[in-house]
């Protein structure tokens, strides 16, 4: 199955029904351009929108695995029309997947210094050190990719260097907006820009393919700044040790809380692999502020409590996580006591509640309170998704002429059509994984016609 000259088409194999594992094609004249390929964690091979009523005997599709990737057989199987690979971002779930499945493509990888820095060190860990292309692009360069004109705009996520891409074709024009939001007051980075998606307006776009996660959500996301705030008055008055749940890839998330243990005569520690190599790399990329320290882990566990802030992985309940061990009291480093609290500066991912209740559970046992950002009356989280406002003001300036909801489980899809309806958008598709999205010549949506899957994968 091959696009024609005619033809710009749409195939996601991951990230579309669900949340997580971003792999998406676009295909124009024989060629295949791919954008992101990212894993999830702790996961079933079945995701949940394509399981029927388990029976005894599929109750092996509940079994969890750590890392799951999209299953990419469609386009290895025809990767010499494979042109390349964009991944518009670092976070795990449009970068993660490279290192296990990049051998079954071997195409260059375009994409920005610090994404490219991230990438390299998940390289490093695999046998693909030094062996994979990364051409790396700055902020609002072209490139032409095979038939593919590509064209980085920045946005405002919870990371550096996060862009959406104009994808251009002779048939058509896509912007493909990956995670995104408002932010005028960002930790990194610069303030985010209406006027590079007002100009698309007069581009005659074809096609919206945009994040829908918060999609069901009413108003703005807040600024990351509004999360510091928030941070700062719930942390000033504890006296115990404060432990953060947040995602590993947060760097905004990771400043903002440097800031408030600064503030707070309080020293900060990392703990997971994940945040104490971002730390790492916004330390190299020179987006960490130089004036706000970060000390070793293994000495928090000897000071007072009122001088602790540690920001610990596994905020979603993950298994062999920080705060799983220190739930445990199986951390080698700090052990929590009746008094301290542990904040989950992050939103429960669907699919995930069981898990973090049971992590929740495990620490309100020990005498630890806990605090969900979703229960608490201060802003501690802020959504690197955009809400129902900001969605209705990109379809404003970018005028497209199809709606493609991403990014998202059914419900998500569901309510971002709705919206760009309401927009004026004349064409909405919602679909799945495996759909096959027709943009041109005449657009239509083909139901399952391609391969997909998820495969576990061995995390080093």
């Amino acid at each position: 199955m091959q696009p024609s000259a005619d033809d710009l088409w749409f195939v996601p194999l991951g990230g579309t029904g669900e949340i997580g594992m971003n792999l998406n094609l676009y295909g124009h004249n024989g060629q295949w351009l791919m954008v992101d390929c990212g894993v999830s964690f702790d996961e079933p091979l079945t995701p949940s929108y394509r399981r029927v009523k388990p029976a005894v005997e599929d109750r092996v599709d509940d079994i969890k695995h750590r890392v799951v990737a999209p299953d990419p057989k469609f386009i290895a199987e025809q990767k010499d029309a494979l042109v390349g690979i964009v991944i518009t971002h670092a976070h795990e779930d449009h970068v993660g997947a490279i290192p296990y499945l990049w051998q079954r493509f071997q195409v260059p990888i375009y994409t920005t210094a610090f994404t490219a820095e991230v990438l390299r060190r998940k390289l490093a860990r695999s046998n693909l050190a030094n062996k994979v292309p990364i051409i790396e692009v700055d902020g609002s360069e072209s490139r032409q990719i095979g038939e593919f004109c590509v064209t980085w705009l920045a946005i405002t996520h919870s990371l550096p260097e996060p862009f959406a891409l104009k994808i251009e074709t002779p048939v058509g024009t896509v912007l493909h907006t990956a995670d995104w939001k408002i932010d005028a007051n960002p930790i990194t980075g610069k303030p985010f820009d209406p006027s590079l998606f007002k100009a698309l307006a007069n581009d005659n776009v074809l096609a919206l393919v945009g994040d829908s996660t918060n999609a069901t959500k009413p108003g703005f996301s807040i600024s990351e700044r509004n999360c510091y705030d928030g941070l700062l008055s719930t942390i000033s008055p504890m006296k115990g040790r404060v432990v953060v749940g947040c995602f590993g890839s947060n760097v905004a998330r990771l400043i903002s809380l440097a800031r408030v243990a600064k503030k707070t005569g309080r020293y900060m520690g990392l703990y997971g692999r994940s945040l104490i190599n971002m730390y790492s790399i916004a330390k190299q990329q020179g987006v960490w502020p130089d004036d706000l320290p970060v000390v070793d882990p293994v000495h928090l566990g000897y000071l007072p409590p009122e001088e602790v802030l540690a920001v610990a992985t596994g905020s979603q309940g993950e298994r062999h996580t920080a705060l799983m061990r220190l739930a445990a009291d199986a951390h080698p480093h700090l052990q929590l006591d009746k008094g301290d609290c542990v904040l989950f500066s992050s939103i429960i991912i669907p699919g995930n509640e069981e898990s973090v209740l049971r992590l929740s559970k495990a620490l309100q046992a020990k005498g630890v309170t806990v605090i969900h950002s979703e229960d608490s009356p201060l802003p501690i989280h802020a959504s690197g998704h955009p809400c129902e406002e900001e969605l209705k003001l990109m379809y404003h300036w970018v005028k497209p002429a199809i709606s493609i909801p991403v990014h998202g489980e059914n419900v998500h899809l569901r309510a971002h059509a709705d919206i760009a309806k309401a927009c004026g958008v004349n064409k909405s598709y919602v679909g799945q994984n495996g759909d096959l999205y027709r943009l041109a010549p005449q657009p239509s949506i083909r139901r399952q016609v391609v391969f997909t899957g998820r495969l576990p994968v061995n995390q080093s």
